[in-house]
């Protein structure tokens, strides 16, 4: 990629991404769930903040964006049929919007489910997923139904394997311990819950992370597999209901 992307940890477990062309000297931010970590990143780095990019209304994604917009102009895009929750937009997006921002391409997929107008933004070879496909997990279905949920995901998981899966919370060391009640014996998972573990003894962030690790190893994303229906009930359910009983586990855990 021509771009760099500074990961910003916000709040208590939030994530902001800063997404950086040097070449045109663009910068545009992946949500903003408080001002100042963010303000004190750029002003750091001397660059302006041209775009914020928002995937959903909630407060922990978006508390940021007023005080970001008076002191840079940013523009800021989301989902058009999302547009009465979210701050004032400039852009609106639908998921046949096609944008360029910091000199790349960029996709919107429409992933609801945590909430209704949820949206993921692609770059080439990084999505920005927040509360849809998370490290490990995904987030809870706050207004949508399981099947949208789990249709969502599946779009997602169309992306070339290698793209890299930017989520909006640092959940993965509780995602991996549910995770582990399922697969117990999953190699891969094991692997990468002690690799994460060291990472954030680190204090370091355990995203992103690659979507063909989240289809190895992500019990939210498996949810299709005999072996995982086997493990949740019947080899016979359908994986919709796979889906919905595993994350009715994990809202439980």
């Amino acid at each position: 990629m021509t771009i760099s992307i500074k990961t910003i940890q916000c709040l208590s477990d939030n994530y902001a991404y800063l997404i950086h062309n040097e070449r045109i000297g663009e910068t545009a931010l992946i949500d903003a769930p408080e001002a100042g970590p963010i303000i004190a990143e750029i002003d750091s780095s001397g660059w302006n903040l041209d775009y914020i990019l928002l995937t959903h209304h909630h407060f922990d994604h978006v508390d940021g964006v007023e005080k970001l917009r008076q002191n840079y102009g940013s523009k800021i895009i989301g989902n058009k049929n999302d547009r009465k929750r979210l701050p004032n937009l400039d852009i609106e997006v639908t998921e046949e919007s096609r944008l360029v921002i910091c000199g790349q391409e960029v996709s919107v997929l429409d992933v609801p489910g945590h909430t209704i107008g949820h949206i993921a933004f692609v770059f080439p070879g990084a999505a920005f997923t927040a509360d849809s496909l998370m490290a490990l997990g995904c987030g809870r279905v706050f207004e949508g139904t399981f099947p949208m949920m789990w249709n969502s995901l599946q779009k997602i998981a169309t992306l070339p394997g290698d793209t890299m899966i930017y989520s909006g919370h640092e959940y993965t060391l509780s995602n991996g311990a549910f995770a582990l009640t399922l697969e117990t014996g999953n190699p891969e998972l094991i692997t990468r819950v002690e690799r994460e573990k060291e990472q954030r003894n680190k204090d370091l962030p355990t995203v992103p992370s690659k979507l063909d690790l989240e289809l190895r190893t992500n019990p939210f994303m498996r949810a299709g597999l005999p072996e995982m229906k086997t493990i949740i009930g019947s080899p016979d359910m359908s994986d919709e209901e796979c889906f919905a009983e595993i994350r009715k586990r994990k809202d439980q855990f």
